[in-house]
């Protein structure tokens, strides 16, 4: 953006080249927090209240800073119903390199302290750690942290029995559960635009307003057009580009939005040409062009009055982090909920990409500074897993239909990496004992504890 910026006023070509330190030092990175909270529960294990305060650190520029402690106070409980909430986040300036989106936006560092708590009322008050989430995990009926009730579709507690084979084999294990809203919601209208063209050649083109950038979203629009059309046109040829210049519409990739926004955006348009194709050949269409649009229009503002929908879709998941009799991850298992799986590759390597992130966030990435400045500024010295570093990953498949994606889909793209961190912890606490309430973990069973020689991750 600095360099159209630069373009526009002085009128000729700029090109921008960052070195890797300066690359480090501007670019937004997962925002810091601090969470203070307290969590309480009945002699039967069912939990009753949470009291959570969320300060984040934001950076010297805003960012969406806002938005991101937002949702991690929006997430504050987790995956689990409590009754009762008192939750405040607050996002700060500081002196520090700005933070912004990642992945999890927010979410992950929440979820960390809520399933911290969750052991710790476990050991406190003699629960099976399996049955005690079980029991108290969201289902339809229930309500988030913003109260807002869940209908058809959650398929959390299926997640939860997924693992159960190998929670129940394990010697050393930690779970987490999480949830991650899927859309932006909270009063923000969400649309979806595209156009679906007949060519002379007699292929499909599909024209859309977003960004394809190795998720596959691509791959799963092509996808939702064959089925719609049904076995014939596996013989039909289709192109697909991303471009905003015919009126398309898509918005930000965030919030695990574009399969099910641009799903039934591409249903509406698909549905149109079959209507067509029922009496016309499609030799005859040349030039059509379908539009399509899907949107949502119904999720509430915070503290408006009436029922709470504070988002439009929900993803579930359960993982398991498993170690071996040294202390060292030897396996992650991820049981997650996408409703209906469009292609079951690519929801795996989201999955697999979510839990590398999850277990760097855990394990090793650190971002210190020293009076406001970055202590390193080499991308081998922050801590990033390398291959070698990965155990086995073991990617669970869960479909429980949602009602409004598409064909039942929702998104999985930031879920895969909010509960890795949490159920690191509570394995490495299963195998030495040793509470952990701050991340990067430490100290990590067969490793030498690094100290602590900055102002902070």
């Amino acid at each position: 953006h600095h360099a159209a910026l630069a373009a526009f006023h002085l009128n000729r070509p700029v090109l921008v080249r960052l070195s890797r330190p300066e690359s480090i030092r501007m670019h937004p990175k997962r925002h810091r927090m601090r969470l203070d909270y307290a969590l309480g529960c009945d002699i039967e294990g069912r939990l009753t209240g949470l009291f959570a305060r969320i300060v984040g650190d934001t950076g010297a520029y805003a960012s969406v800073g806002g938005e991101v402690v937002a949702r991690s106070g929006t997430h504050a409980a987790g995956a689990y119903f409590v009754p009762h909430v008192d939750v405040v986040a607050t996002a700060l300036y500081t002196n520090h390199p700005p933070a912004g989106a990642f992945r999890g936006f927010g979410v992950n560092q929440a979820t960390f302290a809520m399933e911290s708590l969750v052991e710790d009322l476990c050991r406190q008050g003699g629960f099976d750690s399996f049955d005690f989430r079980r029991q108290n995990a969201l289902a339809e009926g229930l309500a988030t942290t913003t109260g807002q009730v869940l209908g058809p579709g959650v398929g959390l507690k299926e997640c939860l029995d997924a693992v159960k084979a190998d929670y129940d084999r394990a010697r050393y294990r930690g779970l987490a559960l999480a949830i991650k809203n899927v859309g932006i919601g909270n009063g923000l209208e969400e649309r979806s635009r595209v156009l679906l063209r007949v060519e002379p050649d007699g292929r499909l083109r599909l024209i859309h307003g977003w960004s394809e950038m190795g998720q596959g979203i691509h791959t799963v629009a092509l996808q939702m057009i064959r089925e719609t059309l049904g076995p014939a046109s596996e013989a039909i040829p289709m192109d697909i580009e991303s471009q905003t210049g015919r009126e398309t519409l898509g918005g930000v990739t965030t919030a695990s939005r574009g399969t099910v926004l641009l799903g039934l955006s591409v249903l509406d348009a698909a549905r149109k040409l079959k209507s067509d194709l029922e009496t016309t050949p499609l030799t005859d269409l040349s030039g059509r062009e379908y539009l399509g649009e899907y949107s949502v229009d119904w999720t509430t503002r915070p503290g408006s009055p009436g029922p709470v929908i504070s988002h439009f879709s929900y993803g579930f998941s359960a993982q398991l982090v498993i170690l071996d009799d040294q202390g060292r991850i030897e396996t992650v298992v991820a049981a997650h909920d996408g409703g209906r799986i469009v292609h079951p590759a690519l929801f795996e390597g989201q999955v697999e990409g979510g839990v590398a992130m999850g277990l760097g966030y855990a394990l090793g990435e650190q971002l210190l500074f020293e009076n406001g400045r970055l202590k390193t500024d080499r991308l081998g010295r922050l801590g990033l897993l390398r291959a070698p570093d990965m155990p086995s990953i073991k990617v669970i498949l869960v479909e429980c239909p949602d009602p409004i994606g598409p064909f039942g889909a929702k998104g999985v793209g930031e879920i895969g990496s909010i509960p890795t961190a949490p159920a690191a912890a509570n394995a490495f606490r299963s195998f030495d004992g040793l509470r952990r309430d701050r991340l990067p973990l430490s100290p990590i069973p067969g490793r030498k504890p690094e100290p602590d020689k900055g102002d902070g991750p």
